[in-house]
């Protein structure tokens, strides 16, 4: 065994030696006395050749104690970690010793006849500091145990082999700027794993290896203090430590572990912001107002809230042409314009604009102050402005009695540009329709056109123009007010159509109307009607008299007592109204006062003339109105029944003969597209032969009577006729047809006048007709109508020389001129 084998197990010995207490009695090492073996009965004999039981606890043989192993042996043979024998070994062979437990036999080996423990691998205190084991002595050929089972412990004894870590680093701190010497940063902790209840190996002290002579850290804490005051965060904002952790109490040979510290300097407000130069802006007079027209900034060296500024105006602005505002975003100085500019009256502006910090740190009040100031020059730049009125809203007033040609007012605007450019006057006719108005071109003379009339319109808005003459797109615009002022020109009139009643039994004194007038003048001093009654001959005012109530009413009361409607039902009462002026005008209204059969309230029942009536027949109103309501049935009933018969006796039918003109029938049906051959025939619209000879080769007509179609044989088909210029016709004319906007909604007849160039009859001329006189008989013409007749007449009775003209020389009529490919055919 090396030395330091023989110097570790040494080592080990001195401690069981420590551990041994002398209060065992004689013991071996790491041995103690066995208690008394207890048996499973008290009163039995002891056993023999073993452990036995018996009423007297007996004295147990054997106990070991704690064991101690150094940790990270590295040895090429097993640490010998000690000895376990019984008092029940007399060194025969006979007894053999077991070990159970943690780490047996992986671990920890015994020797069977010995009793001696071994360590086989390398233990490691910080993974597991102890291991409890458990060990047993038996009879070698019964395997049955001599001693009762019992444990002790392996403890691991450490060593100095984990260097201290940093588990929560890299630390990142923050401190305020212009801190005082030694204010606290952050505090860092080491851990070590060895054992800090032996010896010094968990012991750590602090040291810092990078950051001086800025920060210092505590030995024993580990708390990093400020090494330097007034720290500047605007020259240096980071810091990087470095700091180092050494156990065995910073001994030599102690192990050692880093962490690193970032440390940054916060920002306070101990920086005033500062102007760097003066600004110079151009603005075009025109410019609107609130917009922007300058833009200012001033750096101040601090962060966040402490960077924030205010700015204002302090002098070069007595009118307040302008405002400024902060940007909150972006801390500038937005200038803007308040007031109109005007390059005329004041070309340029020159501002002085201070800046200020908001807030303000009362501990570096000293270091202020905290603003600075900056000269903004403004320059209105000249543009070419349109005329501007001496108003923007004139008012104007005028009498609806004056002539045409009366004068009403003036408006005026200059060009407010330095050339002054003469100006022209107009109206805006969008706003003065009726053209009651001229204005003077030069001078803005307003005078009226027309003749006024302050009940159509009484009050006339219109907006004049005036435009440069230099320029005539530079427009200025003014709106202008014109009142046409009342003149007295309506006389006064009853305010409704009145009805007035008079009881059969009215007393004398008794009203039966009150009315009142309306005028259309309004007279600035409010309306006064006057109101008396005249006498109309026939003395009615010998039976009523009129009261004016002071209030623009009158009241019509009865002079005397009874009236009887048989000897006469209507009274006509002629009412002179009269108004105040000037001049005063009046009018006369009639009232008709009818007599009026009452009931014991004064409700009417039979009035004047409507009474006699129904008197003379002996019928009530309502009974009268019954008969009027069945009579006006009556008569619409007959009016029906006449209408129907009417109906049947002359049907809706189309006269063919009449009308055998070109005819195209539209119909909006769904057809069944190109390939529909139930659809009508268009053969029809081409040729009338070709129709005839046509009918059943291809497509069958469903058109033609079912004999005809029996009859005909289907003839070998003829080449098919040129009908280029009657299809790009119709095809015209129902493009026109169809683009025409005031056709009805819905299928429409439409009639087509064409002059083809071939006739469905074919050629009458004589020229190509035989030479006998049989075939030159036109009786037949007579059979297609009386037109016909006439050619028949013409041509029958003709001598030989017309017999040789071609009657396809002349136009043949039918229906329409033309004709000589008919759509429909021709009726024979």
């Amino acid at each position: 065994m090396s030395c330091c084998v023989v110097l570790r197990g040494f080592c080990v010995g001195l401690v069981l030696l420590s551990l041994w207490s002398p209060c065992y009695g004689e013991l071996t090492l790491n041995s103690v006395p066995l208690a008394p073996a207890r048996g499973p009965s008290r009163g039995g004999p002891p056993r023999q050749g073993g452990y036995g039981w018996g009423p007297a606890r007996s004295r147990r043989s054997w106990v070991w104690n704690q064991f101690f192993v150094l940790e990270e042996y590295t040895g090429d043979e097993p640490l010998y970690v000690g000895k376990l024998h019984s008092d029940m070994d007399r060194g025969d062979g006979q007894v053999t010793y077991v070990l159970s437990g943690e780490g047996a036999p992986s671990i920890f080996t015994i020797d069977p006849n010995t009793g001696d423990i071994h360590a086989t691998k390398r233990l490691d205190r910080e993974a597991q500091a102890y291991y409890t084991l458990r060990a047993q002595a038996r009879d070698r050929a019964s395997a049955r145990p001599v001693e009762p089972e019992s444990q002790f412990v392996v403890k691991v004894q450490d060593i100095n082999d984990n260097e201290p870590r940093f588990l929560d680093g890299p630390y990142a701190a923050s401190v305020p700027e212009m801190s005082p010497m030694g204010t606290s940063v952050v505090t860092v902790v080491a851990t070590d794993a060895d054992d800090p209840t032996y010896g010094n190996s968990a012991r750590v002290v602090y040291s810092i290896l990078q950051g001086q002579p800025y920060f210092s850290v505590e030995p024993k804490t580990g708390l990093i203090r400020t090494a330097l005051a007034d720290m500047d965060r605007e020259s240096r904002d980071q810091y990087l430590l470095v700091i180092q952790a050494k156990d065995m109490v910073g001994q030599m040979g102690g192990l050692s572990g880093t962490t690193s510290v970032t440390v940054t300097l916060s920002d306070v407000n101990d920086n005033p912001p500062h102007f760097y130069q003066s600004y110079q802006y151009l603005v075009p007079e025109s410019a609107p107002l609130a917009s922007l027209v300058a833009k200012v900034k001033a750096v101040d060296s601090d962060l966040g809230s402490n960077a924030d500024v205010d700015y204002s105006i302090l002098d070069g602005d007595p009118l307040g042409m302008f405002r400024i505002v902060t940007d909150r975003e972006t801390q500038e100085g937005l200038l803007t314009l308040q007031k109109v500019l005007d390059y005329e009256a004041r070309p340029s502006y020159t501002l002085t604009v201070e800046v200020t910090n908001r807030y303000v740190d009362p501990r570096f009040v000293a270091l202020g102050p905290f603003s600075d100031r900056a000269t903004v020059r403004l320059l209105v730049k000249n543009v070419d402005e349109p005329p501007v009125f001496s108003s923007d809203l004139a008012k104007m007033a005028v009498s609806e009695a004056v002539d045409v040609g009366t004068s009403v007012g003036r408006v005026s605007a200059l060009d407010p540009d330095s050339t002054n450019s003469p100006v022209r006057y107009s109206i805006d006719r969008n706003t003065d329709l009726e053209r009651y108005f001229h204005i003077d071109g030069s001078t803005g003379e307003l005078r009226t056109a027309r003749l006024l009339d302050r009940e159509l319109v009484s009050l006339h808005n219109i907006t004049v123009t005036a435009s440069e003459s230099l320029d005539p797109s530079q427009v200025g615009t003014s709106v202008v007010l014109i009142s046409v002022t009342d003149v007295n020109d309506n006389a006064p009139a009853f305010a409704i159509d009145y009805q007035p009643f008079v009881c059969e039994n009215a007393r004398s004194g008794q009203v039966i109307e009150t009315i009142s007038a309306v005028d259309r003048d309004e007279p600035q001093t409010g309306h006064r009607f006057l109101f008396s009654l005249l006498s109309p001959g026939d003395g009615a005012t010998a039976n009523f008299t009129l009261r004016d109530n002071q209030d623009n009413t009158a009241s019509v009361l009865t002079r005397r007592a009874g009236f009887l409607r048989r000897e006469r039902p209507l009274h006509l009462l002629p009412v002179l109204i009269s108004d105040a002026g000037p001049p005063a005008l009046s009018s006369t209204g009639t009232l008709s006062v009818r007599v009026c059969a009452c009931d014991a309230d004064g409700g009417r029942s039979l009035c004047g003339e409507e009474s006699s009536l129904l008197r003379a027949a002996g019928l009530s109103p309502a009974a009268l109105l019954s008969i009027l309501a069945c009579l006006l049935l009556l008569l619409g009933l007959g009016l029906l029944v006449a209408t129907a018969r009417r109906r049947r006796r002359n049907p809706f039918t189309l006269d063919d003969d009449r009308d055998v003109r070109e005819n195209i029938v539209r119909y909006d049906d769904e057809g069944g597209g190109e390939e529909d051959t139930e659809a009508f025939d268009m053969a029809a619209l081409r040729h009338l032969n070709a129709t005839r000879d046509g009918e059943g080769a291809g497509t069958r007509r469903y058109d033609n009577a079912p004999e005809l179609l029996a009859a005909l044989q289907p003839p070998p088909p003829p080449p098919a006729p040129d009908n280029t210029v009657f299809r790009e016709f119709i095809l015209s004319r129902l493009l026109e047809a169809d683009l025409d906007s005031a056709a009805p909604p819905y299928d429409s007849l439409q009639t087509y006048a064409f002059e083809g160039s071939g006739s469905a009859a074919e050629s009458l001329s004589s020229l190509e007709s035989p030479s006998s006189e049989s075939e030159h008989a036109y009786d037949f013409l007579t059979e297609w109508g009386a037109d016909f007749g006439k050619l028949a007449d013409l041509y029958g009775h003709s001598d030989g020389r017309s017999s040789k003209t071609d009657l396809r020389s002349p136009r043949l009529v039918v229906g329409e001129p033309g004709g000589a490919e008919p759509t429909v055919p021709l009726r024979r």
